[in-house]
């Protein structure tokens, strides 16, 4: 089976508050035409289908238009809702549009409920494990506490238990919005650590054939069989150096697997440009990028007037403008300070700022349990 992994649409996200619905709907023509001329017998899509848990209008009609022509091609979609997607909302209507072939998996029920397809060699079992609110399923799911690891390990039993009852050679593909250890991050997912880690481990994944994952953004490959597809357009300019992709993967009949990297189009580069300001406005070293989404970082000592103004007359899509000389009192920005560090961690420090001394352990704990419970509570809120 030839099948086409793809995720993390963010439908209605923007970049830097620049529309990106135009690029949108480009990338899903492009989807749509690779799944003509490369005979693909089915989309799989590993969550983030949007961009927030209630998506614009114009978002929904772009979702509405690609699932509609997919249904006209009947080229079956199996898609997992993600953690920026509202389970619920996603899931409207999914026992009554499965009939047009969209196989949509949202609830922590519909883990161990396979969409199973067929072609020449027989069944092909497709299991969709939604994003999974370790807060909000453990108990369901019977993991023995709320974190990551437990709760995708309960679930992934429930999804081994059902493909044993499966006819003998019986093929499986696995969806899963998750953060595996050893996979790169990048500046534009968000963060889902919970019991303070975010991530779990590829072992949770055995038994089955390929698992196509969804949550980061880099295409990548955790080995052989566990592959990330990435988004399809860089919602940060840290993506901008990493090409966008799909996997088109072949599943043969014995379960032999072949991946190859189909790269999506770039309808504007990113580029990161850094120097003074008459430097960059005078420049022809800088002619190439005029056109591009760009970041710019001035190194003047000073900060020039009306340096965004003035940049945008050469640069029209200067989206971010950022400075060397950082203006600070204490040596650090804040930004610095707090950069790569998790919401416990920034909490920890600024109580030991305002009380001169370390939280004790109690307080830790304390701190944690209140982080945890607040996540835990809005994700319970787009969740509805």
């Amino acid at each position: 089976m030839r099948l086409l992994h793809t995720s993390d649409w963010h439908l209605g996200r923007p970049l830097h508050r620049v529309s990106l619905l135009d690029e949108q709907r480009a990338f899903l023509e492009h989807l749509l035409k690779t799944v003509r001329r490369e005979h693909v017998e089915a989309v799989v899509v590993a969550g983030d289908v949007f961009d927030r848990a209630i998506p614009p209008l114009d978002a929904i009609d772009l979702f509405k238009w690609v699932l509609e022509e997919l249904a006209d091609l009947r080229v079956p979609l199996v898609m997992i809702s993600g953690n920026h997607d509202s389970p619920r909302r996603l899931g409207v209507n999914a026992r009554l549009i499965e009939h047009a072939g969209i196989h949509l998996r949202t609830g922590v029920d519909d883990c161990a409920r396979p969409a199973v397809l067929r072609d020449e060699h027989g069944p092909v079992a497709f299991y969709g494990l939604p994003y999974l609110e370790p807060g909000l399923v453990h108990a369901h799911l019977g993991a023995k506490q709320p974190s990551h690891q437990a709760v995708l390990s309960a679930a992934m039993d429930r999804v081994r238990a059902d493909l044993a009852r499966q006819p003998a050679g019986t093929r499986s593909v696995v969806l899963a919005h998750a953060f595996v250890t050893g996979a790169d991050t990048s500046e534009s997912e968000r963060d889902i650590t919970a019991g303070g880690v975010p991530s779990v481990a590829a072992s949770v994944f055995s038994g089955v054939d390929y698992v196509a994952l969804g949550h980061l953004h880099r295409c990548q490959k955790v080995n052989h069989r566990i592959r990330y597809s990435g988004s399809p357009l860089a919602y940060s300019f840290s993506e901008a150096k990493y090409p966008k992709a799909m996997w088109l993967i072949d599943l043969a009949a014995d379960a032999a697997l072949t991946a190859r990297e189909l790269l999506c189009p770039v309808p504007r580069a990113l580029h990161e440009l850094t120097g003074t300001l008459q430097t960059l406005l005078t420049s022809t070293e800088y002619t190439p990028y005029e056109d591009d989404w760009l970041h710019i970082t001035l190194t003047d000592p000073d900060r020039p007037h009306m340096a965004m103004e003035r940049l945008r007359q050469r640069f029209p899509n200067t989206l971010k403008l950022s400075y060397a000389q950082e203006r600070h009192t204490d040596g650090e920005s804040y930004r610095a300070r707090v950069h790569g560090r998790s919401d416990h961690e920034i909490t920890l420090g600024f109580l030991h700022h305002v009380t001169g001394v370390p939280a004790t352990r109690s307080e830790q704990d304390l701190l944690h349990k209140g982080l945890e419970r607040v996540r835990t509570e809005a994700a319970a809120r787009e969740a509805n």
